[in-house]
């Protein structure tokens, strides 16, 4: 008996799919509240002033920096003195140093060469005064804390959005899979083979599977390997990378591995996703599912036995 696979979308089945997708995405954006963003910028707007007041307006920033750069909440906004701000690991990587607070805390002299590098890109229309070498009034002080915390709340709500949504689809998942298919979560192990994958009817969290990680990883009852990769593209651009660039080539890598027969890669999306893409992946061994009807995942569930 031939072994029972998951749905493979027509191009108009996708379509469709894709569409409820962006409509739901169009809807939670609108209906997002500032609040989250008002929150994170008062949160910001304290942390320049900290650094600001701590170093006279940046005058003695230098000798502050084990003291700014040792705080986790002030090292992070102090990034954003640099224009454009200057992410972790690019500092970490100039510098030559731990950006670990309590690794800087204990150094001052790297503190003091993550703070070289931080002003060596320091936004001079934000802080015009620095480079002037001399005083700020107290327009050009408000104006460069609202327009940095401004900066720094609008990324952090930016990267806010994409892992709580991952989160909250991961969640969504796996509360579906104990719910409403009967599966049991387990601990999570690595799995280079089938050997030491979960039981049948049970799945487990983010773990490798063979060479890639995979979100979630569910064993079918009929012993093969079902690794889910959560999806959540807000662009159509953004969905090359989650679909084809990234679980598309998981999918390939672990049929490789594992066998065709042994494993069912599949992804479960949500968000903004453009119809070739999908009909690439799909064409690459991925089967796709959706986080606003899972139920053609619990109709695979049921049959895979």
């Amino acid at each position: 008996m031939p072994q029972q696979m998951p749905p493979v979308w027509s191009p108009s089945e996708l379509n469709e799919q894709r569409e409820a997708s962006i409509e739901l995405f169009r809807i939670e954006r609108t209906s997002e509240p500032l609040e989250q963003y008002l929150t994170q910028f008062e949160v910001s707007k304290a942390a320049i002033d900290t650094i600001l007041e701590m170093t006279v307006d940046l005058e003695t920033v230098e000798e502050s920096a084990a003291e700014i750069l040792g705080d986790a909440d002030l090292a992070d906004v102090a990034r954003y003195l640099a224009s454009p701000p200057i992410s972790n690991d690019d500092l970490r990587t100039i510098a030559n140093s731990s950006t670990a607070p309590s690794k800087v805390r204990e150094d001052p002299e790297a503190a003091l060469r993550l703070m070289k590098v931080i002003l060596l890109g320091l936004d001079r229309e934000r802080f015009p005064w620095f480079s002037e070498a001399r005083q700020a009034s107290e327009a050009e002080r408000n104006t460069a804390a609202v327009s940095t915390a401004a900066m720094h709340a609008f990324r952090w709500v930016e990267t806010w959005r994409r892992n709580n949504g991952k989160q909250i689809q991961e969640a969504a998942v796996k509360s579906f899979l104990s719910d409403r298919c009967g599966f049991t979560e387990v601990p999570t192990k690595k799995i280079p083979n089938l050997s030491q994958a979960p039981n049948p009817g049970e799945y487990c969290g983010e773990t490798l599977v063979g060479s890639r990680k995979a979100d979630i990883v569910v064993r079918l009852l009929d012993g093969r390997l079902m690794p889910i990769e959560c999806k959540v593209s807000n662009s159509g651009t953004n969905s090359y990378k989650r679909i084809n660039n990234d679980a598309a080539v998981k999918a390939s890598v672990w049929t490789n591995e594992f066998g065709s027969v042994n494993i069912v890669p599949a992804a479960m999306m949500s968000g903004v996703f453009v119809l070739n893409n999908l009909e690439y992946a799909q064409q690459k061994g991925l089967y796709l599912f959706w986080a606003h009807d899972m139920g053609p995942l619990k109709e695979f569930v049921e049959l895979a036995q």
